[in-house]
């Protein structure tokens, strides 16, 4: 069993004194995917990663990005590049021969001279490191020969019983291949079958359009290689669910590094009503629309909309996020059926604070211009701004109002209208400098950005942003026809009765007009779908967010939420759920992160496998550590005099694996017993 180990603390100053130079965290294996490793000596969890810029392996050292996986880079295209040496390798520590790598990744089986391979060779041989092709064609090379080989585009692979077994267990067994566009080749790929004499096990096959290998094992000796004769590339959704995968198998189950797939989903405006489209005049009534005497309606939700919310919520097993503002409810008075229901299924709902009224908190707005500006002082030229003394209200009145009704929420998170008093170019270059201190005041730590402006976190003060992607779903729009209508203002020519952003704008592409009746769930649907799902499978723990309009009239929001869930809960098994934090859970994930990736790049934490134990040292700043360890792993406290006590299983269950992050003491000084 493994067994992850530190410091008696009730043993008092005796067991404390052994651990005077750094902390340990030791794993003790029993069997498991680590075996293969050689007995008596050392392997260091880092991966050697030889780079020759080709998608295949920028798929692999993306997914190491995403978990915070340690390795270093061979830069194969490197003019006069250093030969691969049996020293660059392996080495003596403490008397005991050590492998500096617990994985390899090549291009392919011929990316190094046959003098470096024969080197490299030797190595995994002699330390049982394993070795994947990242992408290849079938030969004799690596066991195989070719049985069909083509486009793969919207083709299907399967996970086999031997590949569940070795790494891809979270995987339910059939996976679709990417065919975002029918006009353009995404993946090409070699179905295989073993040549004769060969060990080759077969871990993900094709089954669609034809049938045959196309990742699988094959083994000589006791070097095994990992071969991929499947083109794909990083940004692809086939590539992010068998990512994992691909790591697990690389190192034996044992690495540095942690891993989820998150969806989280705000909904904003709650209690407030939201402006609607105009479909005849193409601008938003109340918004950019000129005036008119019959304006259209608001949108706002009813109570029936949240009696389907909840029954959404109960059918799915995920709670949306509501972000709301006291003085849409307020407004509507003390009859007001939206808020009595609301109220009534509070315990429902996860909610989040979004200003009292959704005012701007950036700059004073001048429509006397279009677009907008921001007003100045007449005498001096300065920018106006919304005051300390008004954002705080705005923050801390909808506090006030919603403890008065008896809705529970964390006070230190916040989500301003528009996300105002971030800056926003054209007008706002800064952040507003009263927003910081408010946030201060208010006790507020976590404040939501638009990811479609700012993609990464950043501090406010003493605040952290958080990142969310908006939606195509759009926030004056209810119903299927006007969305349509509105996607297809945003996204044709002129030529074919749209705006003509989609020409001058190089991050859009025009598009054929939908048609209105079909559009939604023919094109929408999908394209909306296949954007968070892939958001998802890259574990990208950034929230989404729509508006309380998309819950009402035709709820729209609703069919790409379920077409995310369903292609997720296809794919992966029931034992790794997606994940729903929330907004101060992703911050501490993106600090933890952040830490990590500089302690990595410092390289101030030493991990490595010894005789069936996973040491853990941290030389520098105290640092939270990513740690993911097969099903059976058992934390122990451990001293260096060597006094074991057992203290049950290592981190939380995710797929067939346990992960967690693990708390070290700055420049090993403190030893942290795990719970």
């Amino acid at each position: 069993m493994f067994r992850l180990t530190s410091p008696l603390r009730r043993r008092g100053a005796r067991l404390a004194a052994a651990c005077a130079s750094a902390c340990l965290l030791v794993t003790a294996l029993a069997a498991g995917p680590a075996q293969a490793y050689a007995s008596g000596v050392r392997v260091d969890l880092r991966v050697l990663v030889f780079n020759d810029g080709s998608a295949g392996v920028g798929v692999i050292t993306a997914q190491m990005d995403r978990e915070g996986v340690p390795y270093d880079t061979i830069d194969l295209n490197q003019p006069g590049r250093p030969a691969l040496t049996a020293a660059a390798l392996s080495d003596t520590v403490s008397g005991r021969p050590r492998a500096r790598y617990n994985g390899v990744v090549l291009p392919n089986e011929h990316a190094l001279p046959a003098a470096e391979l024969a080197v490299l060779a030797t190595f995994e041989q002699t330390f049982g490191v394993r070795q994947i092709d990242a992408y290849t064609a079938p030969s004799a090379a690596v066991g195989l020969t070719t049985t069909w080989s083509g486009v793969l585009d919207g083709g299907q692979l399967g996970v086999t019983p031997a590949g569940q077994a070795a790494g891809f267990g979270y995987l339910n067994g059939i996976l679709p291949v990417d065919d975002v566009d029918p006009g353009v080749t995404e993946s090409y790929g070699y179905l295989a079958t073993p040549v004769a004499g060969a060990t080759y096990t077969a871990l993900v096959n094709g089954t669609s359009p034809a049938s045959g290998a196309i990742i699988g094992v094959y083994r000589t000796g006791n070097r095994e290689e990992l071969v991929i004769t499947l083109a794909m590339n990083q940004y692809q959704n086939v590539a992010a669910q068998l990512g994992h995968g691909l790591l697990t198998w690389l190192t034996q189950g044992v690495h540095l590094g942690h891993w989820r797939n998150w969806l989280s989903v705000h909904v904003d405006d709650v209690f407030l009503p939201d402006a609607r489209w105009d479909a005849e005049r193409n601008c938003t009534t109340g918004d950019d629309c000129p005036d008119t005497p019959n304006p259209l309606a608001d949108i706002r939700m009813t109570a029936a909309d949240v009696t389907a919310l909840v029954a959404w919520q109960n059918a799915q097993g995920m709670k949306l996020e509501l972000a709301f503002n006291a003085e849409g409810s307020v407004d509507a008075g003390p009859a007001d059926p939206l808020t009595a229901r609301l109220l009534a299924d509070r315990a429902q709902f996860r909610w989040l604070n979004h200003t009292y009224g959704h005012p701007y908190l950036g700059c004073v707005q001048d429509f006397s211009t279009v677009p907008w500006r921001c007003a100045t002082n007449p005498a001096t030229g300065a920018i106006v701004y919304a005051s300390q003394a008004e954002i705080r209200a705005q923050f801390t009145d909808n506090v006030t109002w919603a403890q008065s009704k008896g809705i529970g929420f964390n006070r230190a998170e916040v989500v301003t209208g528009e996300h105002s008093g971030l800056r926003s170019a054209p007008q706002m270059a800064v952040d507003n400098p009263n927003l910081a201190p408010a946030l201060a005041q208010a006790g507020i730590t976590v404040i939501a950005s638009d990811a479609s402006r700012e993609p990464a976190p950043r501090a406010l003060g003493s605040a952290r942003t958080v990142p969310r992607h908006p939606m195509n779903i759009y926030y004056n729009v209810a119903t299927k026809a006007d969305e349509v209508d509105e996607y297809n203002w945003i996204y044709t020519s002129a030529a074919d009765g749209g705006s003509g952003i989609c020409s001058s704008n190089p991050a859009s592409t025009c598009i054929a007009p939908l048609d209105p009746a079909t559009g939604f769930d023919s094109y929408i649907v999908p394209v909306e779908t296949r954007i968070a799902y892939g958001h998802v499978v890259t574990a990208d723990p950034r929230p989404h967010y729509v508006h309380q309009s998309n819950l009402t009239a035709d709820r729209i929001v609703y069919p790409v939420l379920d077409a995310v869930l369903a292609r997720y809960r296809a794919a992966f098994t029931a034992a790794t759920p997606i994940v729903t934090p929330r907004m101060s859970e992703v911050a501490t994930l993106q600090n933890q992160q952040a830490a990590w990736r500089a302690a990595v790049a410092a390289r101030t934490v030493e991990a490595y496998l010894l005789n069936g134990r996973v040491t853990v040292i941290n030389r520098g700043g105290a640092v939270a550590v990513p740690i993911t360890v097969p099903a059976n792993t058992q934390t122990v406290m451990l001293s260096l005099l060597g006094i074991e006590l057992a203290g049950g299983p290592y981190g939380s269950v995710y797929g067939p694996e346990r992960s967690g992050w693990t708390s070290l003491g700055a420049n090993g000084q403190q030893l942290l017993r795990l719970p």
